[in-house]
């Protein structure tokens, strides 16, 4: 069981570092480095969505958290059935787990955002028009917003993750 242990630790912590330092780096760097730099940025950006696939490894990074985690929480909370599940340590991974959910929901949409973005970039084949700008644009500012609300919420869950096991009611 130590084993399975340590190894659903590495997991949940290797990956959820990838996923939330990915976040905070696509929300406060690279989105606004694509924004000022016009047509040369929405060229790498379209790079690292349809070549890189970003989107698809945070996702995959995400799923790895998520998964792993609820393996561990099912582990230590005896399957739900333990009165640690309302201890302190419980309780901070709980809501650190929700917090994680809701970035993880909303991360979603910054990847619905990207991919929108690049089908008006592939229907434009060359100079879009004054509505495909426009729909980029609209597209561009969503992503732009849910990057922001789920890096929040990725950052108060790792907050809760980091200090459940000194939290103490």
């Amino acid at each position: 069981m130590t084993v399975l242990i340590v190894l659903l630790r590495l997991l949940h912590i290797l990956s959820g570092v990838f996923w939330v330092g990915a976040a905070i780096f696509s929300t406060f760097i690279l989105g606004p480095a694509v924004s000022a730099t016009g047509d040369a940025g929405r060229t790498f950006m379209d790079y690292l969505v349809s070549k890189a696939r970003i989107n698809v490894r945070m996702s995959g990074a995400a799923g790895v958290t998520v998964l792993a985690g609820a393996v561990l929480y099912w582990i230590d909370s005896g399957g739900f059935t333990s009165s640690w599940t309302t201890s302190g340590p419980g309780l901070g991974f709980g809501i650190g787990a929700l917090f994680a959910l809701a970035g993880m929901g909303i991360g979603a949409l910054v990847g619905t955002n990207a991919k929108k973005i690049g089908q008006v970039a592939a229907r434009a084949q060359g100079k879009p028009s004054a509505a495909q700008l426009v729909e980029m644009q609209t597209a561009r500012d969503s992503m732009a917003q849910a990057s922001l609300w789920s890096s929040v919420l990725l950052v108060i869950s790792l907050i809760c993750m980091a200090t459940a096991r000194y939290w103490v009611f």
